[in-house]
């Protein structure tokens, strides 16, 4: 049986030329992979913000598949951690937000607290 080893490349300065080359052109194939496959970030704003953490929440009560299994999980431990993150900041921004902000945060706000309450089942 064959064992497979390891490559060892050279990256010190003093490489040469034909290593440089090839180093260089291995990283702009990985940078047009990586560029392809990113997605535009969404702006960033409070009501992002809410909206990404109520999007774990959901994820957690297991209202909505995983993204990166796209299977649904039940974790209501992290899912009330995550509400309770939610009202933290509802009390640390309160006076600081706009109407719309704050029609958001408290809308998102009872619609978890419902859906956790009918997924503990009290």
């Amino acid at each position: 049986m064959e064992e497979k080893g390891f490559v060892i490349k050279d990256k010190r300065f003093f490489a040469g030329k034909e290593d440089k080359k090839r180093n260089t052109d291995e990283s702009k194939d990985e940078s047009k992979k990586q560029q392809t496959t990113k997605v535009p970030l969404p702006e960033v704003s409070f009501n992002g913000l809410i909206f990404s953490l109520s999007s774990s929440a959901m994820i957690y009560l297991g209202e909505v598949p995983d993204p990166g299994t796209n299977k649904k999980i039940k974790d209501l431990e992290l899912a009330k951690h995550t509400i309770d993150t939610i009202s933290m900041l509802k009390e640390k921004t309160k006076g600081n937000l706009t109407e719309e902000e704050e029609k958001f945060l408290d809308s998102v706000l009872a619609d978890l607290k419902w859906r956790y309450v009918k997924a503990v089942g009290l």
